[in-house]
């Protein structure tokens, strides 16, 4: 716990330090530490006799906040590796390889957004088997000043994908496409993985995420792993077109 809490207290002084004035309206340090802590115990994987938890972790950022990251980013990376490291080992997580984390650099996100994607990476050579988990995991966050509640849906908006006649209404905070039964978007596509992607809602923006599927995803005709999804926008997974859906009161 010390070794945790003098880690953590290095990141917040690397922000409210030297640093300080630089990452006011940026993505800062700590705030990094904290949700990728909050990715590892979100996407941990419950086996017979222990809990696996995600060793690969990619932060993508705006052009402008890695640039504010240039001179230390390799420290950096470093110091969240530990800081990731010591919370497993709190948790008493089982973790496939140490923690990596890799900056990269994502030109739609705005100053102050920055996603976070996991993945369980089974070493090339190693001992018993562990479940896997499922690769492709990104979750986009706002850096803010302090916690703030996310803003509530719109009462009376509408949000929905249709395809080959068929229209769902969104509900959820993470609505799962693909093949299988279990996803809540069931495509009968056998160019489509069985969990492709999946539709997640940040605030009150809304994101198509590829599942690192066989196919990949377009939207409106361009291959991308994740996108800010707006009225009208053309998801294709696989050979099925999804038309998304966001009409206001």
């Amino acid at each position: 716990m010390p070794v945790l809490r003098s880690i953590e207290q290095k990141l917040e002084s690397l922000f409210e330090g030297v640093f300080g004035r630089a990452f006011r309206t940026h993505v800062q340090p700590v705030e990094l530490a904290r949700k990728l802590q909050k990715e590892m115990d979100d996407h941990k994987v419950v086996s017979v006799s222990r809990v696996y938890a995600p060793n690969e972790y990619g932060v993508f950022l705006s052009p402008a906040d890695r640039e504010q990251f240039a001179d230390y980013e390799r420290s950096l990376v470093e110091e969240l590796q530990l800081y990731l490291a010591e919370h497993a080992r709190r948790e008493d997580y089982a973790l496939l390889a140490h923690p990596h984390v890799t900056f990269e650099t994502d030109d739609d996100l705005d100053v102050g957004e920055f996603g976070i994607a996991t993945r369980m990476v089974q070493p090339e050579r190693g001992g018993g088997a562990a479940p896997e988990a499922e690769p492709g995991h990104t979750m986009v966050y706002r850096a803010a000043p302090a916690e703030v509640p996310a803003p509530e849906e719109p009462v009376g908006e509408q949000v929905s994908v249709s395809w080959d006649g068929q229209r769902r209404t969104i509900d959820k905070r993470r609505t799962l496409i693909g093949r299988s039964k279990e996803c809540d978007v069931q495509l009968a596509d056998p160019n489509a993985s069985r969990r492709h992607a999946e539709l997640r809602r940040e605030g009150s923006a809304f994101w198509i995420v590829d599942l690192d599927s066989t196919n990949g995803i377009e939207v409106n005709g361009r291959r991308l792993k994740r996108a800010k999804l707006e009225d009208g926008d053309r998801v294709t997974l696989g050979s099925t077109e999804l038309v998304f859906r966001r009409e206001g009161p």
